[in-house]
């Protein structure tokens, strides 16, 4: 009965180091687990404001080729680009105006490829400062992002 019982002891402390190994492998590999979760998080949030200022530029020069806005309209074309980017947590409701940082508005009239008369909008964003990582990610990026279109002569506006 003694080895018997011995044996119980033995399997015993083998399950307890199993489990202190496990734990031990946890703490090894939780800084990597979370450094990856942040990259991941930041990298989401930094191509999110990218695809939403490369939009409101799109939008914003839409605007300024059809008949109901002008080539140079950069009141206009800010208007349109807040719309596109109030979703993002700087910009929301507050911001009112396209001529400082968190966003930067310009419109311009260019002449186009084809030697006609084209509008050239410039959206700029600034980020909010995430969680760096040093290498990788920087904690602020700012982005421009500029859209040359053709001005369209008869054409209704956007609705």
């Amino acid at each position: 009965m003694v080895k018997i019982s011995g044996r119980f002891s033995q399997s015993g402390a083998r399950q307890a180091r199993r489990r202190g190994g496990a734990l031990v492998e946890l703490v090894f590999f939780l800084p990597w687990i979370i450094f990856l979760f942040v990259g991941a998080l930041d990298s989401g949030f930094y191509l999110y404001a990218l695809i939403s200022v490369e939009s409101a530029a799109r939008v914003a020069a839409s605007y300024t080729s059809t008949s109901t806005g002008t080539a140079d309209d950069s009141a206009g074309a800010c208007t349109y680009a807040l719309k596109e980017l109030q979703s993002l947590p700087n910009v929301g409701t507050s911001v009112t105006s396209c001529s400082a940082n968190p966003v930067t508005v310009t419109a311009s009239k260019v002449t186009g490829p084809d030697g006609g008369t084209a509008t050239l909008v410039s959206v700029t964003y600034q980020s909010t400062p995430l969680i760096p990582i040093p290498g990788l990610l920087a904690s602020q990026f700012t982005w421009t992002r500029s859209v040359k279109m053709r001005v369209l002569v008869g054409m209704g506006g956007l609705g």
